[in-house]
C-alpha cells in the first residue's frame, strides 16, 4: 500500500471512522489533498490520488465500507464491525419502522440471497442501504458497469469469516453513538446515524 494510502488509513484507525468527503469530519478527500474539497471530488484536479486512496481502503481487509455517517460513504474500522453488524440486524425502531414497501420486499429477497439491484430497485436499495439494513458493495461488472450488492449481515458474516461477538441492538447503537459523538465534538460537526433524526 502506498504511502499516502497508509497515512489515511492510519487516520481512520484512529478515529474508527473516516468519510469519503464531508466538510468537517476526517475525510479521505481532504486528507489526500490538504483541505476540504467543495462540490463533487470527482472534479478536484486531484480526483485520480483520491480514487486511488479510496480504492485502497475498500480493499483493505480492517476496513468495511458502509453509507453510515449522515447517508454518505464511510469507511469503518474492524473494531467497530461488532457494532455495525449489531445495529445493522436488530431491525428497530426507527431504523427500519417506516421502510416503503418496495424496500420491505426487497429486504425480504436480500435475507434469502444478495441481490444485484436494477434501476428499477435503486430507491429501495438506496433506501436499504442507508438504513444500514444491508450491506452494500459497488463493483465493476465484467463489461465495465458500475453496479452494487446487497447482502444480508449474515451473508457477509459468512462470506467475509468475520464472526462478531453478541452485542444488542441498543448497545451496537450506543458504540457507534458514542464514537460519532467524540468526532462531531471534537471537529465541530454535525455527523448523524441512520437511526438519528
Amino acid at each position: 500500500m502506498e504511502k499516502e494510502s497508509q497515512r489515511v488509513l492510519a487516520e481512520l484507525f484512529e478515529h474508527g471512522l473516516l468519510l469519503e468527503i464531508d466538510a468537517r469530519l476526517p475525510n479521505v478527500c481532504a486528507l489526500v489533498v490538504g483541505e476540504p474539497v467543495r462540490g463533487s471530488w470527482w472534479a478536484h484536479p486531484r480526483s485520480y490520488e483520491i480514487f486511488r486512496v479510496n480504492c485502497a481502503l475498500a480493499d483493505h481487509p480492517d476496513v468495511l465500507v458502509a453509507k453510515l455517517v449522515s447517508g454518505k460513504i464511510t469507511y469503518v474500522h474492524r473494531s467497530l464491525w461488532p457494532a455495525i453488524i449489531a445495529a445493522g440486524r436488530a431491525r428497530e425502531a426507527p431504523q427500519a419502522g417506516n421502510l416503503s414497501s418496495d424496500a420491505r420486499k426487497l429486504l425480504a429477497r436480500v435475507e434469502k440471497a444478495p441481490v444485484l439491484p436494477d434501476r428499477a430497485l435503486a430507491k429501495a436499495a438506496s433506501e436499504l442501504e442507508k438504513l444500514l439494513l444491508v450491506s452494500s458493495e459497488q463493483f465493476h461488472t465484467e463489461s465495465g458497469a458500475h453496479a452494487r450488492r446487497l447482502e444480508s449481515w449474515e451473508s457477509w458474516s459468512k462470506r467475509t469469516g468475520f464472526i462478531a461477538p453478541a452485542m444488542t441492538g441498543p448497545q451496537a447503537r450506543r458504540k457507534l453513538e458514542e464514537v460519532l459523538d467524540s468526532l462531531n465534538r471534537r471537529f465541530q460537526a454535525r455527523g448523524r446515524l441512520p437511526w438519528q433524526p
